[in-house]
């Protein structure tokens, strides 16, 4: 119970005592969630600001991998604005799909051979921390936001396994405001997908 207490008590204190920005990248990053459960495409101007103050810190804070996939994002909330944009404009617009099986297991095997290979590569490099699990939440991430720009329904399942391979990164490398950004996600996963299961539903019904 002590043990528990301590803990408890050292998270809060960490809690307190992270930066402004990082508070500030984590809201906007939860809004951006939000925004894009619901298909808003102002998702993407608030991914692209989180992701800069996150490039920044993940840099600082001598987690390389999570600096790169934040800078990947910075594209990726640029190209996915643009595509939605540009759909919303057309009779062509783009909607909500699924994918089979075999698509998501080659899916699955490219991520992981992937993982394989950059968290050997990062393993050599001793400033690096927790290689295969910084590897492996970033290969994924990367490629499930192309799944999420193309507004296929399973990238949602995808985010609620990477959102807890997240949480337990960030647990060991001290960010607990990141933390508490992706246990929202985590939950507005949940969301996301049964909110694009309803509009897809809705789509082929009308």
């Amino acid at each position: 119970m002590l043990a528990e207490e301590n803990l408890i008590s050292t998270v809060f204190n960490a809690l307190l005592a992270q930066s402004g920005w990082e508070w500030l990248a984590a809201s906007l990053g939860i809004i951006y969630v939000i925004l894009a459960a619901k298909e808003s495409i102002w998702c993407w101007p608030t991914a692209l600001v989180s992701t800069v103050i996150f490039t920044v810190l993940f840099w600082e804070g001598q987690l390389p991998m999570q600096a790169i996939l934040n800078a990947y994002y910075m594209g990726m909330a640029v190209y996915g604005f643009i595509l939605w944009q540009k759909h919303a404009t057309t009779e062509d617009d783009l909607r909500i799909s699924s994918r089979p099986l075999k698509f998501h297991t080659l899916f699955i095997s490219a991520g992981i051979v992937l993982t394989g290979l950059i968290g050997l590569y990062l393993s050599s490099i001793p400033e690096n921390r927790l290689p295969y699990l910084d590897a492996a939440v970033t290969v994924f991430s990367v490629m499930n936001t192309v799944l999420m720009a193309r507004k296929v329904l399973e990238n949602w399942l995808y985010w609620i396994v990477i959102n807890l391979a997240a949480i337990a990164l960030y647990f060991q490398t001290g960010y607990y405001v990141t933390i508490v950004m992706f246990m929202v996600y985590f939950a507005l996963a949940i969301y996301g997908y049964k909110s694009w299961r309803a509009l897809r539903i809705q789509a082929h019904t009308a």
